[in-house]
């Protein structure tokens, strides 16, 4: 049994992809990733949330490249869902850190005077 599955096509109702939390598949987060050119507004999620209801699911993960309206995040608080917002930057930090989806373009060493071996007593 696969942990993740990419559902996004026709008729998906708003749900991209599927991640099952345990082998049984008993807990089930859905995921919606797009590539919006403006902000993601409250309504946009809404509609997520929506589609996460007529699967029955509690947990959804929204994905942008861009932002998401202060609108948005307000009602990811209010929800009685749990759906977990990523934007483009948190996006960025979260590839970069366990290198997925980046390549190394430069490495930079920083130095420091190690002032141990300046001291000097007579």
């Amino acid at each position: 049994m696969d942990a993740a599955q990419v559902v996004g096509r026709s008729g998906d109702e708003g749900i991209d992809g599927i991640i099952k939390e345990d082998k049984l598949g008993l807990d089930v987060i859905y995921v919606q990733a797009k590539r919006w050119s403006g902000t993601v507004s409250g309504q946009e999620v809404r509609a997520f949330a929506g589609s996460l209801g007529g699967q029955k699911a509690q947990k959804g993960i929204m994905i942008t490249t861009s932002q998401f309206t202060p609108g948005a995040k307000d009602f990811v608080e209010k929800s009685d869902r749990k759906i977990v917002l990523i934007d483009g930057e948190h996006l960025a930090q979260l590839m970069i850190e366990p290198d997925i989806g980046v390549a190394k373009v430069e490495e930079y060493t920083v130095k420091r005077v190690d002032l141990d071996y300046f001291e000097y007593e007579p």
